[in-house]
């Protein structure tokens, strides 16, 4: 599903080049449930934009479901990102004066979707994230483990097939984190390919494999060990 070859990123600060991403060589298949770790400024965020079309390398090759994507037009990225990929973020970026349902369906409304077929999707999405008695709610009004649910949510209306989730439970506590890692592979067991960013090394051992990152490059990568 996700090849890159040689990705690399370069920033200018001032003066100075920083690498954020360092010549990485990288292959996800469909349905793979990958961890990203490593310290603050290792690259994990830059390698999540790549991989989600939010940015772009400034070397090497990115191929997304076998579709190159260095010469793609921004229609065709954003197309990509609104049919292909979701997004899942610490901050949970939900739109204040929009209800639970309002930013569940927001992604479809933008898409075009009809109401009908709106309304199918966000009930089904509604009931299984246990966010019923919630609909009519703004963000404020939810803790941060709803927040979190309500952010999945939206980022699975478009059904797609590959999910970005960078830290999606650093704004948690430990029991609310658990339930959104659990919720994502639950999502993952019915074939969504899940990469996640963590600093949390006892939530990125639960993936099938793990990457480890130091100064924009793979570090280590290991599959997951079976557990007793």
């Amino acid at each position: 599903m996700i090849r890159l070859r040689g990705g690399s990123r370069s920033f200018q600060l001032g003066e100075q080049q920083v690498m954020g991403l360092d010549g990485l060589d990288l292959d996800i298949a469909a349905g793979d449930y990958m961890a990203v770790m490593g310290p603050s400024g290792s690259g994990k965020s830059t390698l999540l934009n790549i991989l989600g079309l939010l940015d772009a390398p400034s070397a090497g090759e990115y191929w997304l479901q076998g579709e190159a994507t260095a010469t793609l037009s921004e229609a065709r990225r954003a197309q990509l990102r609104s049919h292909l990929i979701g997004f899942v973020f610490q901050s949970y970026h939900l739109i204040a004066r929009l209800t639970v349902l309002e930013n569940i369906e927001l992604p479809m409304v933008l898409a075009g979707i009809g109401a009908a077929q709106r309304h199918k999707r966000s009930s089904q999405l509604v009931a299984r994230l246990g966010l019923g008695e919630r609909i009519a709610h703004r963000p404020a009004e939810l803790s941060g483990g709803q927040r979190q649910r309500v952010a999945i949510a939206r980022a699975m209306v478009m059904q797609p097939a590959l999910l970005l989730a960078d830290e999606p439970t650093g704004n948690l506590d430990s029991q609310a984190g658990a339930e959104v890692f659990s919720l994502l592979e639950e999502l993952n067991g019915e074939g969504l390919t899940l990469i996640v960013v963590t600093h949390d090394a006892s939530l990125g051992a639960r993936a099938q494999r793990q990457l480890h990152m130091r100064d924009g490059r793979i570090h280590s990568a290991a599959p997951q060990l079976a557990l007793a």
